[in-house]
């Protein structure tokens, strides 16, 4: 497919290209993933300067609209880097799932964060024996109160380390490998009982296996069609 770019979307990828070049070469990412984080925060405010935490988003999300064209051309920039930062799992997935299927409420609380790059996202949904099957859930969802409790583990969760906050996948009805009863919860990743193991992946990132033990959820849950949904923690 021949894509031809507005003049708009040439001056993010030159924008792009020469922050890359100039701040991102091969030994600077090897310093980055040498480190204690194996990632970097100057970078990712720098990443946000620029606006590519907020180009994807619709600017009725307070985005700058660029949909997914700026996804791909940030994508391909940060493909031929190396960039080993959480754009695509913090802007892309989370922010992706909130503006698809979260609530008013939710967008206008997590959004912003996400966009000016001072909250970042991990989608935590792969478990041990499911075999990629998005409905294959063991985790669990229940209600106390006015609220939901947690239990499960989930594997390989990318970019977990770095996160403030995961979005989980867990079981509220229905057998584990049922296709309706899972629900989407957004979890404080330093949440009491929330235990993470992590480690470096093979491209240098950091990923986690994570176990939630009861772990608090929700105050109101945020569904979509009744089946699937999240709940803000």
């Amino acid at each position: 497919m021949d894509i031809q770019f507005t003049e708009e979307q040439e001056l993010l990828r030159g924008s792009i290209q020469r922050l890359l070049r100039d701040q991102y070469d091969f030994d600077a990412r090897r310093k980055i993933v040498a480190t204690d984080e194996g990632w970097s925060r100057k970078h990712w405010s720098a990443f946000a300067e620029l606006g590519l935490c907020a180009a994807p988003f619709q600017e009725s999300s307070g985005g700058l609209g660029g949909g997914p064209l700026a996804t791909m051309i940030v994508m391909r920039e940060f493909g031929r880097n190396l960039v080993v930062e959480p754009f695509f799992e913090t802007v892309v997935l989370a922010g992706g799932l909130i503006e698809d299927i979260g609530s008013p409420a939710q967008r206008d609380a997590f959004l912003p964060q996400i966009m000016d790059g001072s909250s970042i996202w991990a989608l935590a949904w792969a478990e041990g024996r499911s075999r990629y099957d998005f409905n294959n859930v063991s985790t669990s969802a229940r209600r106390v109160g006015d609220s939901y409790i947690v239990s499960g583990t989930k594997a390989a969760v990318i970019g977990a380390p770095w996160a403030d906050h995961l979005i989980v996948s867990a079981r509220t009805s229905g057998g584990q490998r049922d296709r309706g009863g899972v629900s989407l919860f957004a979890v404080d990743r330093h949440a009491a009982n929330l235990h993470l193991q992590s480690f470096k992946t093979i491209d240098g990132r950091r990923a986690a296996e994570i176990t939630l033990m009861d772990c608090a959820g929700s105050r109101q849950p945020i569904a979509g069609n009744g089946r699937r949904g999240r709940c803000r923690a």
